[in-house]
C-alpha cells in the first residue's frame, strides 16, 4: 500500500491562528512519526476553493481554530473540494461554533446549561450578576470576562463589542472545571483543570506552566455518569464527528454543560492529545487513525451512492446498501435537524434564546 497524501491545514484568519500553527505543526510531526503518510504542510488565510484545489494531498486534516476555520466556512470550501477530511462537517461546525446555538442543543436534550443572553450594543441585559461576557463564536478564552457587578459588566461590554460584534452573557456558575474528549465516538479520560488563574483563561492554556490537569479526577457516580451522557449527546445531536472536546462546570447540584469544540487544540498543552495518551492512543496513532478514519468514511459514502444508484436503476431498494456505512445516517438526520434549527437562529429570536435554561 502506498503512503497517503495528507495536506495539514493551519492559521487562519482567526484570533486563535497561533495556536493553529502549533496544533498543525504538532500533527504533521505526529503523522511522520507514525509512518505511512507523507505530509504536506500549509499555512493559509481565507483560501478560495480554487486555491484550495490547487494544494496536494489525498486527504485534508485542517486544524484551524475560530469562526473561519473551525465555525463553518473552510468545512463548506473543503466540502466543494471533494476531498476527504477530518472534522466535522459545516452545518454541525457552525452549531459547535455558536454556543448560544449548542447550548439550544443542550437543553432541548435536557442538559442543564447556565442561563445565558445575546448582548445587543445599547439594550439591557436582565440577567444577575456575576455573569461571563464572551463573544458567541470564539474559543481559547479569547475574549472572556468574569463581572460580579454592573460597573465590571458595563466595562466589558465596552471593550468587547469593539472588536467582537456578537457577544452573550451567561451566569457564571463556581465550582470544578471538567473536560471530556471524544474520539470516533468514543469518550476519552475525564480531565479537571485546576489553574492558580481566576478562571482557565488564554494565559492558562497555552501559556503558563503552573496549570494542573487531572486525569480521571475523583467525582460522584451520578455526576460522571452526567457527564459522559451530556458530552455523548451533545456530540451526536449537534452532528459532530471525529473528534471534538467538550466542556462542563460542576458545583454542588452537578455538572453544567457549557460548550463543545469541534476542532480542539493540539498542541503540547491541549486536552484531548493528553486524554488519549492517558487512554493509551499516542498521539501519532491518534492522528493516524483520523485520517483513515476519513478515507474510510469516503469511500464508504462512494459505495453507498452506487449502491443506491443501481437500486434506483432496476426498480428495487437494497436495503444492505441503505445500511452501508450505518453510522453516516444518523450523522446525516442530526445534520438536516440541526440545519432546521440553526436557520431560526437568529439576534432578532432573542426571545427564544435569551431564556436557555432560565
Amino acid at each position: 500500500m502506498s503512503d497517503i497524501n495528507v495536506l495539514v491545514l493551519m492559521g487562519g484568519p482567526d484570533a486563535e491562528r497561533e495556536i493553529s500553527l502549533k496544533s498543525g505543526a504538532m500533527i504533521a510531526a505526529a503523522l511522520r512519526e507514525a509512518g505511512g503518510f507523507i505530509v504536506h504542510e500549509q499555512i493559509i488565510d481565507k483560501p478560495t476553493s480554487t486555491e484550495l484545489r490547487a494544494l496536494p494531498g489525498d486527504v485534508i486534516f485542517p486544524v484551524l481554530h475560530g469562526p473561519f476555520g473551525e465555525g463553518g466556512p473552510l468545512q463548506e470550501i473543503m466540502e466543494a473540494d471533494g476531498r476527504p477530511y477530518v472534522g466535522s462537517r459545516p452545518r454541525a461546525s457552525r452549531i459547535a461554533m455558536d454556543k448560544i446555538s449548542s447550548k439550544l442543543f443542550a437543553r432541548t436534550a435536557g442538559i442543564r446549561t447556565p442561563p445565558a443572553r445575546i448582548l445587543i450594543a445599547g439594550e439591557p441585559c436582565d440577567l444577575e450578576m456575576p455573569v461571563i461576557v464572551k463573544p458567541i463564536d470564539d474559543g481559547s478564552s479569547v475574549g472572556v470576562r468574569r463581572c460580579f457587578d454592573a460597573a465590571q459588566f458595563a466595562a466589558a461590554r465596552a471593550e468587547l463589542e469593539v472588536k467582537h460584534p456578537k457577544l452573550m452573557a451567561e451566569k457564571l456558575i463556581v465550582g470544578r472545571e471538567i473536560t471530556v474528549g471524544i474520539l470516533e465516538r468514543d469518550l476519552l479520560p475525564m480531565i479537571e483543570v485546576v489553574t492558580s488563574q481566576e478562571f482557565y483563561d488564554f494565559s492558562a492554556k497555552y501559556e503558563r506552566s503552573d496549570t494542573q490537569y487531572i486525569l480521571d479526577p475523583a467525582l460522584a457516580p451520578e455526576v460522571q455518569a452526567e457527564i459522559a451522557y451530556a458530552s455523548r449527546t451533545i456530540y451526536e445531536r449537534i452532528g459532530c464527528r471525529d473528534v471534538a472536546r467538550v466542556d462542563f462546570m460542576v458545583d454542588e447540584s452537578g455538572a453544567w454543560f457549557l460548550e463543545i469544540n469541534s476542532m480542539p487544540g493540539m498542541t503540547d498543552h491541549s486536552l484531548v492529545p493528553k486524554a488519549a495518551a492517558h487512554a493509551g492512543i499516542p498521539f501519532p496513532k491518534m492522528c493516524a487513525r483520523l485520517v483513515e478514519k476519513s478515507l474510510t468514511r469516503m469511500k464508504g459514502n462512494h459505495r453507498m451512492a452506487r449502491n443506491t444508484a443501481n437500486a434506483g436503476q432496476s426498480g428495487a431498494v437494497d436495503a444492505s446498501a441503505a445500511s452501508t456505512e450505518s453510522h453516516v445516517a444518523p450523522q446525516a438526520a442530526s445534520e438536516g435537524a440541526a440545519e432546521g434549527t440553526t436557520a431560526t437562529m437568529t439576534h432578532d429570536q432573542s426571545s427564544a434564546q435569551d431564556h436557555t435554561n432560565d
